[in-house]
């Protein structure tokens, strides 16, 4: 058997909220499994979706509102020439991103009269020991009638022919959500459920903070405290091989 790493060991508790929000709904033994993975990450390069996700969030920042510009920045990925096999299996998988949001594209689902705002970069949030980051791409932000300022975040994910259910995405909401009242801590009425939205570029819709995004983001308090007390007790996956 060989002995080259094939995990590492993330020591202090840590979860995107992404995780964090489909750990909310899984199973008990799901729940352990996202855990797991969480604190011990495999060494091999995991393809992730960061230049799509950079391009969509220009694309939504400029207000253009062209999908076609989603499916053009998408092939020409695909068309790029690459230098090793893992670049080629990243710019196909981010081309595919790109042009299946563009197919999806539309406004349909965003908040009327809001727009698109500047927001915090690399913010993290420590809930009960478990440092969380949300991955906030853009901020949102609405003005109303009576000249008061309304305010949201925006995180991004896709997964391939995988709509993300609705319950996980208003969970990763609610995350936005507990993290702009944290940012906007001088102003308690700015933050808004409905303008604290996760996109979904499966399916193109914009998933808001529920009306009970408080309560939801109280519950995962609780989990964080309970993944913080369990962290040091979970188990490497079987085979695991560390430094």
């Amino acid at each position: 058997m060989s002995d080259k790493p094939t995990h590492q060991l993330v020591k202090t508790p840590k979860v995107n909220g992404r995780y964090l929000s489909d750990y909310m709904v899984a199973s008990e033994m799901r729940r352990r499994t996202i855990i797991r993975d969480c604190k011990y990450p495999r060494i091999a390069r995991v393809i992730q979706h960061d230049r799509a996700k950079a391009f969509v969030t220009n694309f939504l920042r400029s207000g253009q509102g062209d999908s076609s510009a989603l499916g053009k920045e998408g092939q020409r990925y695909l068309d790029m020439m690459a230098d090793s096999d893992f670049e080629r299996d990243t710019l196909d998988v981010n081309g595919d991103f790109l042009i299946a949001y563009g197919k999806v594209f539309s406004l349909d689902t965003f908040p009327k009269t809001a727009e698109i705002a500047g927001a915090p970069e690399n913010f993290k949030v420590n809930l009960n020991g478990v440092r969380v980051n949300p991955d906030i791409r853009l901020g949102i932000q609405r003005v109303t009638r009576t000249n008061r300022l309304r305010t949201g975040l925006l995180t991004i994910r896709y997964a391939k022919n995988n709509p993300l259910d609705d319950e996980a995405g208003q969970y990763q909401s609610s995350v936005l959500f507990g993290c702009r009242k944290m940012i906007d801590s001088d102003d308690e009425k700015a933050p808004e459920e409905k303008l604290c939205l996760t996109l979904d570029c499966a399916s193109g819709k914009f998933i808001p903070a529920p009306t009970d995004a408080t309560r939801r983001f109280q519950n995962m308090e609780a989990a964080c405290a309970t993944i913080a007390e369990r962290w040091d007790s979970i188990e490497p996956p079987d085979g695991a091989v560390f430094k």
